[in-house]
C-alpha cells in the first residue's frame, strides 16, 4: 500500500509501498471522480505537476483533514496506485475493502454539495452523485468512521448522524449502514445494494463488489459484465462451501 505523507514544510509526498504489518496509521479518501484530465495520477505526482491540476484541491483537503485529525499520512485512489502496472491495480482493487476498513478516518468529500444551500441541504444531499457510484458502495460500508464534507470543506455529518439521509438515498438500511460486518447480510441483500449504481467500466460493476464478498478475482478488463459476474458468482459459492466444509469439520471433531 503506497501513501501520501504530510510533511513538516506543509509539502506532500508519496511514500511507501508498505507491507501490511508495517503500515502507519492513516485516514483514507471517499470522492467521485470528473474528468480524467483534472485527476492527478501517479506519474502527475511524481513529475511534479500535481499542484497545478483541478484535481490537487482534493488532495489540499485531505491533507488539512488528517493533520486536524493527528495523522500525518493519508490514502487517494487517484495517485496512491500507478495504474500502468496492471499487478498493482489488481492488488489494490482485490484489496481495497481492507484499506478503507482498516483507515482511522474516512472522509467523503461531495464535490455537488454547497453548505450555501442549506435550505435544500436534505434534498442535495440525498441527490448526490456520490450516492449512485459503485466504487463508492464499499467506501461508505467499510470504515468504522465516515465524515461526510462540502465542496468547500465543511463537515456536514457522520455515517451515524447522517443514517437515516444516507437509507433514503441509497435504499440500504440503517442497519447495514452500521453494522460492523455488513457481510452479515444475505447474498441477495447485498447484491440489491449495488443495482441502482454505476461505474464508467462495465466490469468495475462486478470488482468493486469483491469485498463485500470477501472474495478476490484476477481483473480481466474486456470480459464484459455478465461474464465478470459469473465469476464472482463462482467465487462466492467456492468460499460459502468452504465455510461451511471447515464449520462442519470443527463440530465433528
Amino acid at each position: 500500500m503506497r501513501l501520501l505523507r504530510a510533511d513538516n514544510d506543509g509539502e506532500v509526498s508519496l511514500v511507501g509501498p508498505f507491507a501490511r504489518e508495517e503500515t502507519p496509521r492513516y485516514a483514507i479518501l471517499s470522492h467521485t471522480w470528473g474528468s480524467d484530465r483534472d485527476e492527478v495520477s501517479f506519474t502527475d505526482f511524481q513529475s511534479g505537476i500535481a499542484k497545478s491540476m483541478a484535481g490537487y484541491k482534493r488532495i489540499a483537503f485531505c491533507q488539512q483533514r488528517a493533520v486536524a485529525d493527528g495523522l500525518n499520512h493519508f490514502w487517494i485512489d487517484t495517485c496512491c496506485i500507478d495504474k500502468r502496472s496492471s499487478a498493482e491495480l489488481s492488488e489494490a482493487i482485490n484489496s481495497m475493502f481492507r484499506w478503507y476498513r482498516e483507515s482511522d478516518r474516512c472522509y467523503v468529500y461531495l464535490e455537488d454539495v454547497s453548505i450555501s444551500n442549506r435550505n435544500d441541504f436534505m434534498a442535495i444531499f440525498c441527490a448526490s452523485r456520490w450516492m449512485t457510484r459503485g466504487w463508492t458502495l464499499q467506501e461508505l460500508l467499510a470504515p468504522f468512521s465516515v465524515e461526510f464534507f462540502s465542496v468547500e470543506g465543511e463537515l456536514l455529518g457522520t455515517k451515524d448522524s447522517l443514517g437515516e439521509l444516507i437509507s433514503k438515498a441509497t435504499t440500504i438500511s440503517v442497519a447495514a449502514l452500521t453494522a460492523l460486518t455488513p457481510m452479515t447480510f444475505s447474498r441477495h441483500e447485498r447484491m440489491r445494494w449495488v443495482q441502482r449504481r454505476t461505474t464508467k467500466i462495465e466490469e468495475d460493476m462486478v470488482y468493486c463488489m469483491l469485498g463485500l464478498f470477501e472474495v478476490s478475482l484476477p481483473l480481466i478488463y474486456g470480459e464484459g459484465r455478465q461474464n465478470a459476474l459469473v465469476r464472482l458468482d463462482e467465487a462466492v459459492s467456492r468460499r460459502v462451501a468452504y465455510t461451511s466444509a471447515r464449520t462442519l469439520g470443527k463440530y465433528s471433531q
